[in-house]
């Protein structure tokens, strides 16, 4: 029955607007988090054909229930795998389900459709649609190779290198690609699972999204560099860099959280990496100048974000488009910039990425223009992937951007920037009308990607500073 309370809470917050689903979720203190946020999810893709099926069957008036609590057993009851309370709510609901199916079967005669699914308006249609799985091939433990053996004793049968996208799309059954753009990453159909898999559960397979694995390809620390991995947890991309560097090296990871710490630690043991050293620290209160970072010439900083490019994500159902409040967005950017401005401040350094998992521009080519008008005599913006069909916002084209759409995953941005050699000439940038104003300070804490970053209080605008004009010369007067 708490699952049902639970979620119906959620569902009268989201109504009255006072957060983000993932936020809400993982706030609840709930013990099963996939649980709820996968019936908060389901429930509101089909809310309005619930909240249909519930009025003209009168469960409300005859019942002290309230909409959402009735929405949720509903959903279950009709859709999901069945009520999983007992007690009053299940004998009421029970009580009346030939009458709540007859509604449902009457709903879809009335839509003339004969799936659930097909109930829902053609937008929730394909935002349900998945990406292929990705798995990433972990050097550190085993080779492609071998892995495709493997996999192939087993049944799967291997097609080598995709060509194109369209390949990936049309993948089914036990087929499965080597990506086309990046090395080392196996493509598999949407619905294949591989947790279970001897593979992932040895460390020899990590699944992660294709976006997700763009930041440490491109940085491409050399073995034997020293790296810092701003905002770690929960440890993807820390092994991918380790894997990079063949565990010869230094890698710092940062992470303000210490349960998503500790969570860190066994994925990477799992991971067979050995050259990293962790710390439950803020990376905003590094100090540069501290010898231990005296030869740091890669960062990768993947700070908190808005989370909008996840796959899976319902807000917009509640929202669309501006489901991240503005103030929100602003908080977040101004964070982003601290972190940004505060990395390009180690005085080795020599490449950075700059990545989100944000589809907002704020957070994106907003805080990489700013961070540009400050440090342009010192780093460059580096074109990368010119392969990549998905480009930045222009004029930063230079940048990296994904979407399920475009390119079958997670919605993704990547900035790559390089210190200048000395006497090399500023690079043309936008004009100060087209870098965005951002806060000058923020109070989101420096940390990951979480399944819910925290709410953050909007930080004071900025001032923009007067830029001093060149007098003109008076006209001579003509004779």
């Amino acid at each position: 029955m708490v699952l049902y309370v639970k979620a119906a809470e959620i569902l009268d917050k989201i109504e009255n607007k006072e957060g983000a689903i993932k936020t809400l979720v993982y706030n609840s203190k709930f013990q099963n988090i996939k649980q709820l946020y996968a019936l908060v999810c389901e429930t509101l893709k089909y809310s309005k054909n619930l909240e249909e099926i519930i009025t003209s069957t009168g469960l409300l008036k005859q019942n002290k229930l309230k909409m959402n609590v009735a929405k949720v057993l509903v959903y279950d009851l009709l859709i999901g795998r069945g009520v999983k309370c007992g007690g009053s709510w299940k004998a009421l609901i029970m009580k009346h389900r030939a009458r709540l199916q007859a509604a449902l079967a009457r709903l879809k005669i009335k839509r003339k459709v004969s799936r659930n699914e097909d109930l829902l308006p053609k937008a929730s249609q394909a935002q349900g649609k998945q990406p292929p799985r990705y798995a990433r091939v972990n050097t550190l433990k085993t080779s492609q190779e071998d892995v495709i053996d493997y996999l192939k004793r087993e049944g799967y049968t291997y097609l080598g290198r995709a060509s194109s996208l369209e390949e990936l799309q049309q993948l089914s059954g036990k087929r499965f690609y080597c990506d086309l753009h990046l090395p080392g990453l196996l493509v598999f159909p949407a619905k294949t699972d591989l947790h279970a898999h001897f593979l992932y559960q040895a460390g020899h397979i990590i699944l992660q999204d294709k976006a997700s694995c763009l930041p440490a390809f491109l940085l491409n620390p050399p073995a034997g560099a020293h790296v810092i991995d701003a905002c770690a947890a929960p440890g993807n991309k820390t092994s991918h860099l380790a894997a990079v560097l063949g565990n010869r090296g230094k890698l710092f990871a940062f992470d303000l959280d210490p349960k998503r710490l500790s969570t860190m630690s066994t994925l990477l043991l799992r991971a067979g990496v050995t050259c990293h050293e962790l710390a439950n620290q803020d990376f905003l209160t590094l100090n540069p100048e501290d010898p231990r970072y005296s030869q740091v010439e890669y960062i990768l900083l993947d700070p908190s974000c808005s989370g909008s490019g996840m796959v899976g994500r319902m807000d917009e159902l509640t929202d669309s488009p501006g489901s991240v409040p503005a103030q929100r967005l602003q908080s977040l950017a101004a964070f982003q910039l601290r972190c940004l401005n505060h990395a390009l401040c180690f005085p080795r350094l020599q490449r950075l990425i700059y990545s989100t998992c944000s589809v907002h521009e704020e957070e994106n080519e907003g805080v990489v223009r700013a961070c540009l008008r400050e440090h342009r005599r010192s780093f460059r913006l580096v074109p990368v992937l010119p392969s990549w069909p998905e480009r930045g916002q222009a004029p930063l084209t230079q940048c990296l951007r994904a979407s399920p759409g475009e390119t079958l995953t997670n919605g993704f941005f990547v900035a790559m920037l390089e210190r200048r050699s000395p006497g090399e000439q500023e690079d043309e940038l936008t004009s100060d009308e087209d870098v965005t104003s951002l806060p000058a300070n923020s109070d989101v804490e420096a940390e990951s990607h979480d399944p819910s970053p925290l709410e953050a209080e909007p930080a004071p605008t900025a001032s923009k500073k007067r830029k001093k004009r060149k007098k003109k010369p008076k006209q001579q007067q003509e004779n």
